[in-house]
């Protein structure tokens, strides 16, 4: 997961990318031509873009992009990763440079995640 500053992601905008209220339904968006979709935290205790994330990776099989904005703290790193977002966009006055020793503490899981649905035991090797 590549972790981002609120300047970098304010730096880039283009018609390929969708901003996704995080009370909106996935469902109904038109996904042609989409390269990325950014996903609201409003709160770090609203977890909405979650469901959003993992609606777009496994039922509507979205390959582009999906980036976490808002209010994104470094202990959701995880989670927004395992649901299948690619991008966080930590909030302002964040350390980013914690943001590798999460990935560091939960370096495998036994249960599938949206991006790799395959539980632990059914890996090979």
């Amino acid at each position: 997961m590549n972790i981002i500053s609120v300047q970098e992601h304010q730096a880039f905008k283009s018609p390929e990318v969708i901003t996704l209220a995080n009370d909106a339904d996935p469902r109904t968006l038109d996904l042609n031509g989409v390269t990325r979709i950014d996903l609201q935290f409003p709160k770090f205790t609203d977890g909405r873009a979650y469901s959003q994330a993992f609606l777009l990776r496994r039922r509507l099989g979205f390959a582009g992009e999906l980036r976490a904005t808002g209010d994104v703290l470094i202990d959701q790193l995880v989670q927004m990763q395992r649901t299948g977002f690619d991008v966080a966009v930590l909030r302002e006055g964040v350390d980013a440079s914690a943001a590798q020793r999460q990935f560091d503490r939960f370096a495998g899981f036994y249960q599938g995640s949206a991006v790799e649905t395959n539980p632990q035991f059914a890996k090979a090797g």
